[in-house]
């Protein structure tokens, strides 16, 4: 890894802001899960969370590989299960929902943690989130259609979120909060995705990586980084 990226990767991570997210509740286009995710990454959503009862999401997530890169996807299997992890974190939890009780999106206090709840495409949000969720919100609109697509509604929220917390300062951090953890993760990961798909197809441990971007690991682990899938195979089975 070059200094250029790794010096990028480090400002990605000081901007990061791990108690804002997006939940998407049974959203289940992947054109339209991909576009949310882009978005995410885009003002610094550390992780997206999505609903759904079944695997279904591991196909949509897969289908957006190339824009989760630099962001983490959990999955929940309940829209209860969902809304209780988000106030175990204290967050807010924000239902976009055409309702008599809703406010718009832009009146909310984004530099508190905050949860941002989007519905399915075609039906909306559900009765259950709506309960849960401790405000609902909307996107104002004065045309003839009610609703906008949920990726462009799910932009236009992140986004009014970014504003508030830059002026709050919220992304003016010279050093990442993330845990060593994460950081490592996102630097051998993001820094190094060649070696990190064969590390972990391998089942090896991540190496560290140092102040300069480079990876320290012992002779072991590169001799096992450079043996072949196939001679190893072979080595297993005494040949």
């Amino acid at each position: 890894m070059n200094e250029r990226r790794y010096r990028r990767i480090c400002q990605m991570m000081a901007m990061r802001q791990p108690d804002l997210t997006i939940c998407l509740e049974e959203v289940h286009k992947p054109h339209n899960v991909s576009a949310i995710i882009r978005s995410a990454d885009a003002v610094g959503v550390h992780n997206v969370h999505a609903i759904w009862p079944d695997q279904k999401v591991k196909i949509l997530i897969s289908s957006a590989a190339g824009s989760n890169s630099w962001v983490k996807v959990h999955q929940h299997h309940s829209t209860d299960d969902a809304v209780s992890y988000f106030k175990s974190q204290n967050m807010q939890v924000l239902a976009t929902n055409l309702s008599p009780t809703a406010v718009d999106f832009r009146e909310i206090d984004y530099t508190r943690p905050t949860c941002i709840l989007m519905g399915q495409e075609k039906k909306g949000i559900s009765q259950r989130a709506v309960e849960l969720a401790d405000q609902d919100i909307i996107v104002p609109m004065v045309g003839m259609v009610q609703s906008l697509n949920v990726s462009v509604a799910s932009a236009l929220i992140l986004y009014e979120a970014q504003r508030q917390r830059q002026l709050a300062g919220m992304y003016d951090r010279q050093k990442s909060i993330l845990s060593t953890d994460e950081q490592q993760a996102w630097l051998f990961e993001g820094g190094y995705p060649v070696l990190a798909e064969v590390a972990r197809r391998k089942g090896l441990p991540r190496p560290f990586v140092n102040p300069q971007g480079q990876i320290e690991a012992s002779d072991d682990w590169w001799a096992e980084m450079q043996t072949t899938e196939k001679w190893k195979k072979q080595r297993q089975k005494g040949v």
